[in-house]
C-alpha cells in the first residue's frame, strides 16, 4: 500500500517509524514532515490546512491509506474531504472531531450522556464567566473552547490568577470560554482505537504537561511521557472504558456522528473513581511516542480496521518492557522559542541501546546540521524492564546531546519511579 502521513511533530515521526516497519508498506509520504521523517518517509512540503493541496498530493502519489496525525486538519474537516474523493484515511469526521474542537462540545454530551466529569459553565461573555467563577470560588479551571495546542488551559489557585486567565481568553474576538471544578487527583492518558461502534483498548500512558520539574511551570503541549502508567490498573482500565469510553462511541453514534479513529481520553483519578478532563482525537504528542516503542503488532492493520468498522474481534501485542519519552525543548518554550539554533550529538546519543529519537520541530540544513525548527524539538526515548530502567536510558542518552538553547525537564517518569523504590 501507498501511505500519507499528515503532520510534522514527533507523534508523526513516531507513527511514521512504525508504519515503516510494516510489510504492508509499499510506500510511505508524510506531509510536510520533519528531518527525522525524513529518515523513513518522503517528504511532500504540503500544508495540512490545505485540503486541496493535501488531495492532490494524494493523487500525485496514488495514495491508498491516509493517517492524519494533528488535530487541526481534522477539525477543519480533512477527513471528509480525503474521503468524498474516494481516499480511505484514519481519523475521525469533522462533527466527530468536535469532540476536541470544541470542550463545550463535549461537555455537554458527556451532561446528556451521563459520562462522569467535571462540573462545568459554558460562557460567551466575559462579565458572566467572572461572575461564575467568583461564586464558585477557587481552585478552578479556565479553558478556551476551541483548539489551543495543549495550552488553553489554566488551572487557576487564587482568584487572581483565574480572572486573569478569563480576561485573557476574552480578549480574542468571538471568545467562548468553559469554566470547570476543580478535580484532585492523578492524570493519566487513555487511549482506544474507535471503529464507529467498538472500541479496542490501547496500552496506558502518563503524561507530564508543566514545563518545569516537580509539575511547576505553566502548561506546555507536553514534556515527556511513559507508558504503561501503573496507576491505571487492568481493574480501572475496565471501570474507564465501561463508564467513558463506551458511552461515549454509543453517544456519538447515537448523535448521528459516529466516531472513527483514535479516542485520547484525558483522565483525573479521583476518590469518586476516574472523571473524564478532556477528550483528544488523535494521538497524543508526546504519549504516542512512548506507545510506538511498545507496540509489538503491526500498527497498519489497526489504523485500517478501525476506519472500515471491523475491530470487533481485533487484538494487539505489547511489549512488557516501559518505556519513557523525554522531550527537548528550544529556549523560551512555552513562550516564543529560539529558532535556528544547531544541534550535534544527536547520532551518539541515538547509537545507545534501546533509545530512539523522534525529531519534532527540526530541519535539516544543507550541510546536514540539524537545526530547531519549534518549540518541542526532539524527544529522546528509552526502553526498559522498568520505568526507572527505561528512564535512566533515556537521560543518558540526552548526557551525549550538545544544544546549549535546548532544555528538557529531569524528572519525567517520577510518579511511576517512586512507585517503583522498595517501601
Amino acid at each position: 500500500m501507498n501511505l500519507l502521513v499528515i503532520g510534522s511533530g514527533g507523534r508523526e515521526h513516531a507513527l511514521c517509524w512504525a508504519l515503516a516497519a510494516s510489510p504492508l508498506v509499499n510506500k510511505l509520504v508524510c506531509a510536510p514532515g520533519n528531518a527525522g521523517i525524513a529518515q523513513v518517509a518522503k517528504l511532500a512540503p504540503v500544508d495540512p490546512m490545505d485540503q486541496q493541496a493535501v488531495l492532490q498530493l494524494c493523487r500525485d502519489e496514488h495514495i491508498d491509506f491516509v493517517v492524519v496525525g494533528p488535530e487541526a486538519p481534522l477539525v477543519a474537516g480533512l477527513v471528509d474531504t480525503l474521503e468524498t474523493a474516494g481516499f480511505a484515511c484514519f481519523g475521525p469526521r469533522k462533527a466527530a472531531a468536535q469532540l476536541e474542537g470544541s470542550k463545550g462540545f463535549m461537555k455537554d454530551l458527556c451532561a446528556k450522556y451521563g459520562i462522569p466529569t467535571a462540573a462545568y459553565g459554558r460562557f460567551k461573555e466575559a462579565a458572566a464567566a467572572e461572575a461564575f467563577i467568583r461564586r464558585h470560588g477557587v481552585p478552578i479551571v479556565v479553558k478556551a473552547d476551541g483548539l489551543a495546542a495543549g495550552k488553553g488551559v489554566t488551572v487557576a489557585m487564587t482568584l487572581d490568577e483565574a480572572l486573569a486567565a478569563n480576561a485573557v481568553l476574552f480578549a480574542e474576538p468571538g471568545a467562548e470560554v468553559v469554566i470547570e471544578e476543580y478535580l484532585d487527583g492523578e492524570e493519566v492518558s487513555f487511549f482506544a482505537l474507535v471503529d464507529g461502534q467498538t472500541a479496542l483498548p490501547l496500552a496506558s500512558a502518563q503524561d507530564h504537561k508543566r514545563v518545569g520539574d516537580g509539575d511547576t511551570g505553566p502548561n506546555t503541549g507536553g514534556m515527556g511521557a511513559y507508558s504503561p502508567a501503573p496507576a491505571m490498573t487492568a481493574a480501572l482500565q475496565q471501570q474507564v472504558m465501561d463508564s467513558i469510553i463506551n458511552p461515549t462511541v454509543k453517544a456519538m453514534a447515537a448523535e448521528g456522528t459516529p466516531f472513527k479513529g483514535v479516542l485520547f481520553a484525558g483522565l483525573m483519578l479521583t476518590a469518586q473513581g476516574p472523571k473524564l478532563l478532556e477528550y483528544n482525537v488523535r494521538f497524543g504528542d508526546p504519549e504516542c511516542q512512548a506507545l510506538m516503542l511498545r507496540l509489538k503488532s503491526d500498527l497498519l492493520p489497526a489504523l485500517i480496521a478501525a476506519r472500515d468498522g471491523v475491530l470487533k474481534d481485533f487484538d494487539l501485542r505489547w511489549r512488557e518492557e516501559a518505556a519513557l519519552c523525554v522531550v527537548m525543548a528550544a529556549a523560551g518554550y512555552p513562550g516564543s522559542p529560539r529558532k535556528g539554533t544547531v544541534i550535534n550529538g544527536l547520532d551518539a546519543a541515538a547509537a545507545e541501546s534501546d533509545v530512539v529519537i523522534f525529531h519534532a520541530g527540526t530541519t535539516r540544513r544543507a550541510d546536514g546540521a540539524i537545526l530547531a525548527n519549534g518549540g518541542r524539538v526532539f524527544g529522546v526515548c528509552g526502553l526498559g524492564k522498568t520505568v526507572g530502567a527505561a528512564q535512566a536510558r533515556a537521560y543518558a542518552a540526552i548526557d551525549k546531546i550538545r544544544w546549549p538553547e535546548g532544555f528538557c525537564r529531569r524528572d519525567i517518569g517520577w510518579r511511576a519511579v517512586a512507585r517503583e523504590q522498595p517501601q
